[in-house]
């Protein structure tokens, strides 16, 4: 795994319809528009924030997670209106014993249904696999999420089974946990 492709310079990915960048400051109305969302989170362990000031300082954050090399958070923008963020999409946990990264994903609801996660997947998987060299990409995901699975499964990952009260996911407890997981030589 090179990890260097990730973090040396923040890669700006570009597919047919989106580019995935770098989340700023001036993005924070629409980072806040997600976050404030109760539904976004419905099916995930992050706890929506309802207060300006505090979703502005995690911008900040990703920032500083991504200098220590923690986790990158690519902002999701439609190509036709490249400064405004529609989603986000990560990778973090990276293990290089085992060259696997876990991914997560979310969209603002008024973007919902039009192919953009599945869009956003792809072009991180292809960089992911083609570029740092991983060998595993997986993702979690609560079971009653059909659309993020959907996703999953259309960008080839494999459902690999569920982890019975496995994980603890703040505001839901501890929680079943579906594991979805793509090979490079899938």
């Amino acid at each position: 795994m090179y990890t260097d492709h990730l973090f040396n310079q923040f890669p700006v990915l570009v597919s047919d319809g989106l580019t995935l960048g770098k989340i700023e400051e001036s993005h924070l109305e629409e980072v806040f528009g997600i976050y404030d969302n109760d539904r976004v989170f419905e099916f995930c362990g992050i706890i929506p924030k309802h207060n300006k000031a505090t979703v502005a300082t995690m911008i900040g954050h990703f920032e500083r997670d991504y200098l220590k090399r923690s986790r990158v958070k690519w902002g999701i923008f439609a190509n036709g209106d490249k400064d405004t963020l529609v989603g986000i999409i990560e990778a973090f946990d990276f293990n290089q014993k085992v060259d696997m990264i876990t991914i997560g994903y979310f969209l603002a609801e008024a973007h919902w249904g039009k192919g953009i996660a599945s869009e956003a997947v792809s072009r991180v998987v292809r960089f992911l696999f083609q570029e740092v060299e991983v060998n595993r990409i997986q993702a979690e995901v609560m079971p009653a999420n059909e659309a993020s699975k959907q996703v999953l499964l259309k960008n080839s990952f494999k459902y690999e089974g569920t982890l019975r009260q496995a994980t603890l996911w703040s505001g839901k407890g501890i929680i079943d946990v579906e594991v979805y997981g793509l090979l490079r030589e899938d």
